[in-house]
């Protein structure tokens, strides 16, 4: 059997971090055994252990950058397997969830901490493979009987009793930068604190794009003119789409987009989802980037959420392309 030809996926402008990647998921595959069984002995095994957040091995390299730790089959634990895909060199990968000992050079890390210093390869694999894993253990029981289920089709199913099958489902979210539309150092953007998250160090306040999930029904457009109404009470000009990525805490897909709003409007924050919200500027926005951004007025210093979340690319886009959607055609949102 021919395996069909993948598009590369790898670093391309206006990628976000965990959309890259090179692998070859190879689905045809899923279904044959005696292929899978071939390709477990000749095939590296990438372990995730969720007992510790989903955290894997890295080594880190000297430019900074860091490398996922994949094992042998023949070394791997014995724990329940998933097949991945295939590698650019043809070498199968496959993941599973089981206890990792950092040792020597190596490092245990999440997807949170490591995923913008990854590779393409290993950024998609990582990212396939936390997600994957948190499907796995959450539909270890079947919600139709309440009875054990079973990983078939290489881990892409698992089977009830009856053999009914249930297979990973993705979550789709937006994510959006509200800004001005104003190019140069005088352009801002707008960013709220989440009520549910706690302050850092030195009493550091996060600060990040706005983001909801999609309703039954809705596209992600009209989620995201929603949750801007219902999170900060204005009202949207204009909006694009600039990508997405998964997120799989547990299984969401990150729709990205910009948007255009007028600073002018008061913001009503919605309590229980936005406790603070700030206009900030180019010149703010790239101290928060360098980690030494004080607001001026409250005297609390303010980050920005880690460099490998779909929401820091879309602000780090904004400050470096100046003007982000002013000079191309906007998707005019009617009413």
């Amino acid at each position: 059997m021919t395996e069909p030809e993948q598009p590369d996926l790898g670093e391309q402008p206006g990628t976000p971090p965990l959309a890259r990647t090179t692998l070859d998921r190879a689905a045809v595959r899923r279904k044959d055994d005696e292929w899978l069984a071939a390709a477990w002995d000749r095939g590296q095994v990438l372990v995730v252990d969720l007992s510790t957040g989903g955290r894997a091995l890295v080594g880190d390299r000297a430019d900074g950058s860091a490398a996922l730790v994949l094992v042998p089959s023949a070394d791997a634990p014995r724990a329940e397997r998933w097949f991945l895909g295939v590698d650019l060199d043809g070498t199968p990968v496959w993941t599973m969830d089981a206890p990792i000992t950092a040792s020597g050079d190596t490092r245990a890390v999440t997807l949170r901490e490591i995923g913008h210093l990854l590779d393409d390869r290993d950024a998609g694999l990582f990212t396939a493979a936390a997600a994957l894993a948190n499907w796995h253990a959450s539909h270890r029981f079947s919600p139709r009987t309440g009875k054990p289920t079973e990983a078939v089709e290489a881990g892409w199913a698992r089977a009830d009793e009856d053999g009914k099958l249930m297979w990973p489902r993705t979550d789709p979210a937006m994510i959006v930068l509200v800004h001005d539309g104003v190019a140069g150092p005088g352009g801002r953007c707008l960013l709220g604190h989440n009520s549910a998250w706690p302050s850092g160090p030195d009493g550091m306040r996060r600060f990040s794009c706005l983001a909801g999930y999609v309703e039954p029904g809705e596209s992600a457009e009209a989620a995201v003119v929603r949750e801007v109404g219902e999170e900060v009470g204005i009202r949207i000009a204009s909006l694009r789409y600039e990508g997405s990525q998964s997120w799989p805490y547990p299984g969401s897909l990150m729709l990205g987009f910009q948007a255009v709003a007028d600073p002018a409007q008061p913001l009503v924050l919605d309590p229980e989802e936005i406790d603070e919200a700030h206009w900030f500027t180019r010149e703010a926005i790239a101290k928060m980037i360098a980690g030494g951004y004080v607001d001026p007025d409250s005297g609390v210093p303010m980050s920005l959420p880690m460099a490998s979340s779909i929401a820091f690319y879309l602000v780090e886009k904004w400050l470096l392309t100046g003007s982000p959607g002013r000079d191309q055609e906007k998707e005019k949102i009617s009413g």
